[in-house]
C-alpha cells in the first residue's frame, strides 16, 4: 500500500474542494441562463454526443448516470421547455433521438463558452496537483 504524505492530501482536499466549487458555479450559470443544472447537463450530452442524429435516451440515461425512466422524464422537462426534441431513429423505428433545438442550442454555446473559459482559468491549478506524486494510476473508479 502507498503512504501518502501530508501534502498529498493537502492536495485531494484543494481538488475535491476546487470541483465542489467549480461545479456550484455551473449551477449558478445554468440558472442565471434559465435552466436546471440537469437541463445544462441534458443538453451537454446531447450537444457533445458523436452521432449528428442525436443520442438515445438509453444514452442520455448512460451520460447523466442516472435511470432510464429519469431521463426520459428530464427530455420531456427540457421538450416542454424548448430546449430538446424527440425524434424517430431513422433506422431504428423502436429508438427515439434527442436533438437540440435552436434555443437549447443558444444556451449550450453560452454556457459551453462560459465553462471552458473557467476551465482554462483552473488548469494551473490542476496541473500543479498532479505535478510531484508518484502514485501509481488506477483504472478508474470501481465498476467504472
Amino acid at each position: 500500500m502507498v503512504r501518502l504524505t501530508r501534502r498529498e492530501y493537502t492536495d485531494l482536499l484543494t481538488f475535491r474542494a476546487g470541483l465542489r466549487r467549480f461545479l456550484r458555479w455551473s449551477e449558478a450559470q445554468a440558472i442565471e441562463v434559465g435552466l436546471t443544472p440537469a437541463q445544462h447537463q441534458l443538453l451537454l450530452a446531447v450537444k457533445g454526443h458523436p452521432d449528428r442524429r442525436g443520442p438515445t435516451i438509453r444514452e442520455v440515461s448512460a451520460y447523466l448516470s442516472t435511470a432510464h425512466h429519469s431521463a426520459g422524464e428530464l427530455v420531456e422537462r427540457a421538450e416542454a421547455g424548448g430546449y430538446v426534441r424527440r425524434c424517430p431513429d431513422s433506422d431504428d423505428a423502436r429508438l427515439v433521438r434527442v436533438r437540440l433545438t435552436a434555443l437549447g442550442d443558444q444556451r449550450i454555446r453560452r454556457l459551453a463558452k462560459l465553462h471552458l473559459q473557467e476551465l482554462h482559468r483552473l488548469a494551473p491549478l490542476f496541473d500543479r496537483l498532479g505535478a510531484d506524486h508518484d502514485v501509481e494510476p488506477s483504472a478508474g473508479p470501481a465498476g467504472g
